[in-house]
């Protein structure tokens, strides 16, 4: 049976892929590492979700727990129009590393379940480090699940975040992609 190591954003991106790579005879370990996630109340739900989410399946889970908003920043302070390129890399990168220690046959993301993520991006990044790494990154499109996805994730009650975690996609949430300040009205 293939091992696939499943770098997990949040539970709503993680039930079809779940459910695809199931059907390939493939035991699957999600992998939690998101040190972008802001503010840190966002980090804890998404973390106990997947982690409830993982239990309820009875499928293993490993936590990579640091909520490094500080070293995130660093990274894309003056390079936010890269903020996603470097946000894919390194979170690829630890879900590549930990496949390496622990002998996976693979890797993947949940963030190929998302319509809003670049999937060429990730998917060169992805192949990237599994070749940097000797272990092969798994492309699968999983955009295809994604109306089933949120159908099952409103059925089962999970907290459905609106937004994809960082501080810059929050702003975005409020303001609107491209956005500045909010304007104050002069008095």
């Amino acid at each position: 049976m293939k091992r696939v190591l499943l770098h997990v954003c949040c539970a709503n991106c993680a039930i079809y892929p779940l459910g695809q790579l199931a059907q390939h005879n493939t035991e699957v370990f999600g992998f939690f590492y998101n040190p972008n996630i802001h503010p840190y109340q966002e980090y804890r739900r998404r973390l106990e979700t997947v982690e409830s989410f993982f239990h309820d399946r009875d499928t293993r889970l490993i936590v990579q727990d640091e909520y490094d908003l500080d070293g995130f920043l660093r990274d894309v302070v003056f390079r936010e129009n890269d903020r996603c390129l470097i946000c894919y890399h390194r979170r690829l990168e630890a879900a590549a590393r930990t496949a390496k220690k622990g002998k996976f046959d693979a890797f993947t993301t949940t963030l190929l379940h998302s319509k809003l993520q670049s999937h060429a991006l990730i998917r060169e990044i992805g192949e990237s480090l599994g070749r940097r790494f000797g272990v092969p990154f798994h492309y699968e499109d999983f955009r295809v699940g994604w109306k089933e996805g949120i159908e099952v994730s409103k059925r089962l009650g999970l907290y459905r975040q609106q937004y994809c975690g960082c501080i810059y996609s929050e702003k975005e949430r409020y303001l609107g992609k491209g956005k500045g300040q909010t304007k104050r009205p002069t008095i």
